[in-house]
């Protein structure tokens, strides 16, 4: 008794299926392999804290802007502190901000830790109305209880504290 068809065709076709499979499992393998530096996990502030983000990996950040933590520095640098309702993280970035980035609101920053554990960002996106949110920032308030749909900010947003925990 043996385990191949009877059937010419269907061993020809059998053993092409043989042949292609390992070829196809090894380029897909490769892609991923090749693919893993660009991309970009999201994290909340507490997310990236539980999951010691290692210094220089490239993340996207989100959660709300703390009102009164934005600072303007010498060289154009600008420093604010993102929130969730368990922790915050303090960003650094260099460069022109969006318009519609402002204190109390939701925004998405791309970039990394460094090793003093600031968030330098490479891009900062911001939302573009009153209610909306990016989706995985509204997510991830939504699984920790504290969303605001009307687009009221939470209260630790209003929180002025700097660092990250």
């Amino acid at each position: 008794m043996t385990l191949l068809p009877r059937s010419r065709t269907a061993r020809r076709r059998l053993m092409v299926i043989g042949a292609a499979a390992p070829i196809l499992a090894l380029a897909a393998g490769l892609v991923l392999y090749g693919l893993r530096d660009s991309i970009s996990y999201f994290y909340t502030p507490a997310q990236a804290r539980d999951a010691h983000v290692e210094a220089g990996r490239n993340i996207q950040l989100g959660g709300l802007v703390v009102r009164g933590s934005v600072a303007r520095l010498n060289g154009g640098e600008i420093d604010f502190v993102v929130a969730d309702r368990i922790a915050q993280s303090k960003v650094a970035y260099r460069g022109e901000l969006p318009d519609l980035f402002r204190e109390g609101q939701g925004i998405v920053a791309t970039g990394a830790y460094g090793q003093d554990g600031v968030f330098v960002a490479s891009q900062v996106l911001a939302k573009h109305d009153e209610k909306y949110m990016p989706r995985e920032v509204a997510q991830a308030l939504k699984a920790q209880g504290e969303w605001r749909g009307n687009g009221a900010p939470p209260a630790y947003a209003a929180a002025a504290t700097s660092g990250r925990p």
